[in-house]
Parts: C-alpha cells; structure tokens; sequence
C-alpha cells in the first residue's frame, strides 16, 4: 500500500512538473496567479454595448450545406455580461459593436471581451479589431503557441497560457483585456477616440484549407469543426474600462460631461450646471463610496491617494459614470 501511495504521488508531482514545463508564456486560467481575466461585476466597468451588427458564419465552413450558426440574436451580446444571453457567430463570422460613448488609451486594459467557456479549457477563440471611423478596424496581435501538429476536437481543451490578444482565453463572466496602447502609432487609428468593436470568430482547423492565422502567420488551433447551431465563438459582452460617455439627456436638453484636470492633483472642475438637481457619488476601484452629494463645479480631490477612482453623476433614472485619475 504504501509503494502504491508513494507511486502516486510521484506520478502527480511528475504531472505536476509537466504541466508546468509545458505551460506557455502568457496569463493563466481563472484562480491561478497572474491571470488577467476581470470578472464582469468588477467596479472598473463604467459601460457596455449598446449595439451590435452580426454576420453570421457557417456552423461548418467545411459543410455548407449546414447552415449558419443560429444562437443568439443582435441584442444577445449588449449589455452587462450574463444579462441578454450569447450570440454564436459560427465559422469566421462577427459582431460590430458600438457603445454610447468613446473608449480611449488609459492605464492598463481599455476594454474586455467575454465568451462562455464553462470551464476555462475547451476555449472558442476570437480576433478582436477596433475602429476610430467605422470604416476601417485594425487588429490586435493576437499570439497562438497551441501545437499543431494534431487538431483540437471537437470538445477539446485548450492551455490559456499559450494565448494572448484572443478573445475567449478565460471561462464565463471573466473577460479578456484589451489594450488599446499595443496599437499605438497605426495611420488612420485614434486610439482615444474608439468607436467600434469587432470581434472575429477563429475558424480552428489547422489545414491550408480553412485556417486562420496569428500575428506570426501560425494556424490557429481551437476545438473544430462545432457543427452545431451554437458552432464557433459565443460572444457574451463588451466591458469598457477607459470611457468617455458621449452624454446624458434630461427632459430633451443634451448635457455633455466634461471633466478637466484630468489627471488632476488638488481640484477637479466640471462643465454641468450647478443649479440642475444633479448627484454624485465618488467611489475607488473596489467601488467602495469616497465622497457623495450634490453636483458642484469642482472636486476637491487633494486628500486622495494617487490612483483611479470613479465618479457616477446622476439625475432622476439617467447615469453617468467618467473616470477620475488622481496623481
């Protein structure tokens, strides 16, 4: 019994060791260290789609005669992640998504994108492509170290830490971060002035035949052919982080929120006015409220540790919400 034992657990650290000189470069599943995936109730959330325009793909691009994926519908990937359901995009089909307001380039992620992988391995992947015009979307390098040599099932599973830029990466209700820095310096891209989102299903064959590839032209290999009516990535929502709402409306008048310094040290100022019967409350990034009240023309913000916080201007059902970054 006891050399039974000490096989087995010298059969598990083995695995262990394995599993850890096989793992790739980059972030790990949920629960793990150094994972970057953002849970979707996290307070760093200050918006969602609004809209989306779906281009169905085939449930089998190698089998036509299928049909295209047919889950969801265009309102499915709006909203909060969890709330309206999911939306298949099948073989190399997308979403164009727009939001009520402009992401912009602030610290670390910008947005994130979620799927729902129910158990973090048999992962469905995407490209993620932004736009400052709705004409034209540049895309993210996104990197795959998965082998090739051998096709993902069907129902197979797939190691997050040899992913990176691909949306679909971690398990439902946690998102994949996007960084609009990483495309920084693109002709024809305002990376403060995102408009739209697409996200592109991975067709995950890896032969000639119907392969995609990454940024280093390799076969991206993800669980295929999903000949099913729910075939291919299964878009859930777009979380922004960075953010600018364009404004909010009250009995027909526009008022448009600006916020200036912003970063700012002492005094933050707004444009509303101050006779409108306008709340706020100020929160930190764990959404935890700092400082509440009515509406003034400034903030005073000097007694804050440097760092991000959140303003949410509010009146009657209407909100607001704008980042605060104090130096």
């Amino acid at each position: 019994m006891k050399l039974a034992i000490t096989i087995c657990f010298s059969l598990l650290l083995s695995s262990k060791l394995f599993a850890q000189i096989m793992a790739g470069p980059y972030a790990p599943p949920v629960g793990q260290n150094g994972c970057t995936a953002i849970h979707k109730d996290s307070s760093v959330f200050v918006g969602w789609a609004t809209i989306s325009t779906i281009s169905r793909g085939w449930m089998d691009v190698s089998n036509i005669a299928l049909g295209k994926a047919n889950i969801g519908n265009d309102t499915s990937a709006t909203n909060k992640s969890g709330v309206n359901g999911v939306v298949s995009l099948g073989d190399n089909g997308s979403a164009t998504l727009t939001f009520n307001g402009k992401i912009y380039d602030g610290p670390g992620a910008d947005f994130a994108v979620f799927e729902n992988s129910f158990d973090g391995l048999f992962l469905e992947l995407a490209f993620v492509e932004v736009s400052s015009d709705g004409i034209n979307f540049y895309r993210f390098d996104a990197q795959s170290l998965t082998d090739t040599s051998i096709q993902t099932s069907s129902f197979g599973n797939t190691d997050a830490t040899n992913l990176y830029n691909l949306a679909g990466k971690y398990r439902s209700q946690y998102g994949t971060p996007f960084d609009l820095n990483e495309l920084t310096g693109i002709t024809g891209l305002d990376i403060n002035n995102i408009t739209h989102v697409r996200v592109v299903d991975v067709v995950g064959d890896i032969t000639e035949s119907y392969a995609t590839y990454d940024a280093q032209n390799r076969p991206i290999n993800d669980p295929w052919p999903t000949p099913f009516a729910s075939g291919g990535f299964d878009l859930d929502a777009v979380g922004v982080i960075n953010y600018t709402p364009t404004s909010i409306n009250e009995e027909g008048n526009t008022i448009y929120l600006s916020i200036y310094p912003n970063p700012a040290v002492d005094i933050v100022y707004f444009n509303v006015d101050p006779e409108k019967n306008y709340t706020y409350r100020l929160t930190n990034i764990s959404g935890s409220i700092l400082y509440s009240g009515k509406l003034q023309h400034q903030l005073d913000v000097s007694q804050l540790k440097a760092g991000i916080y959140f303003i949410h201007i509010s009146s009657k059902d209407q909100l607001v919400v704008k980042k605060i970054i104090k130096k």
